[in-house]
């Protein structure tokens, strides 16, 4: 909730998240009867469900990258955006053992819709446009380990205990444990590639290169990124300055205290 009400203040322009299970409803699943006092005592608790309760705020779209495993999922992840007079997008990905979930879905929001068209539309694009991210796609995916999310999990844990109101008292009763939580290090050390962190030009497709005020013409580009560039002094007057500066290099000094024009030593 602290995450949501921080996107819906503008902090965060995306935000990821996982609520496939507890979206679920209990009702449609078997319950087993030694779980049956978990789930009332689930209920007494404020925070069960909470992912029904989250009110989203001024979002454009939303991606699914996996798709929902049922009806009610999807409704309401893709209600979450066009709210209102708002417009909004919903894209989502559709492997082939998710077809079944995919007519579902469309079967259901027909019949309750007046349109005769099929609700979901094919995402249009050409491939090979992006054909140039598919190295750096490897990349990132290789990175995404279950030690590496297990880690990442954890330390959104850690930073949510030190951003707590309730346990505020409660370390400055035990300013131990408080020492031990902060100064606890990741088991799992994730490689930082540096080459995914910008998009080089090359890799930017036609159809929007005009959003980063980009040129079709390399000559056109070129010439812009080097008026662009910061003007100062280049590597070789640097190494000249330097070596002005030091006596021992430029064989020059100022001489004595009051002594006038500068000696050149021999």
């Amino acid at each position: 909730c602290h995450i949501v009400n921080q996107f819906n203040e503008g902090l965060y322009d995306i935000i990821i998240a996982s609520d496939e299970n507890l979206l679920m409803d209990p009702k449609t699943k078997p319950l087993d009867p030694e779980k049956k006092k978990d789930k009332k005592r689930k209920k007494k608790d404020k925070e069960y469900g909470v992912s029904r309760g989250i009110d989203f705020q001024n979002v454009s779209n939303v991606i699914n990258f996996d798709f929902p495993c049922d009806v009610d999922t999807y409704i309401h992840r893709v209600g979450r955006t066009a709210r209102g007079d708002n417009q909004g997008s919903a894209l989502s990905f559709v492997s082939v053992k998710d077809m079944d979930l995919l007519v579902e879905v469309e079967k259901t929001l027909s019949e309750s819709g007046t349109e005769e068209d099929s609700v979901f539309k094919p995402y249009n694009f050409k491939m090979d446009e992006i054909d140039g991210f598919r190295y750096r796609a490897k990349d990132a995916m290789r990175m995404v380990t279950k030690t590496a999310i297990r880690e990442a999990r954890l330390k959104e844990i850690k930073q949510e205990m030190l951003a707590s109101n309730k346990l505020k008292t409660y370390f400055e009763d035990n300013p131990r444990d408080l020492q031990v939580l902060r100064h606890d290090k990741s088991l799992h050390t994730v490689k930082v590639q540096k080459h995914l962190k910008n998009v080089p030009d090359y890799l930017v497709p036609q159809t929007l290169r005009h959003m980063r005020g980009m040129s079709d013409k390399p000559g056109k580009s070129k010439a812009r990124r080097k008026n662009m560039a910061p003007k100062g002094p280049t590597k070789a007057e640097i190494k000249y300055k330097k070596r002005k500066a030091d006596p021992l290099r430029s064989f020059e000094s100022a001489g004595l205290v009051g002594g006038g024009k500068k000696k050149k030593k021999s």
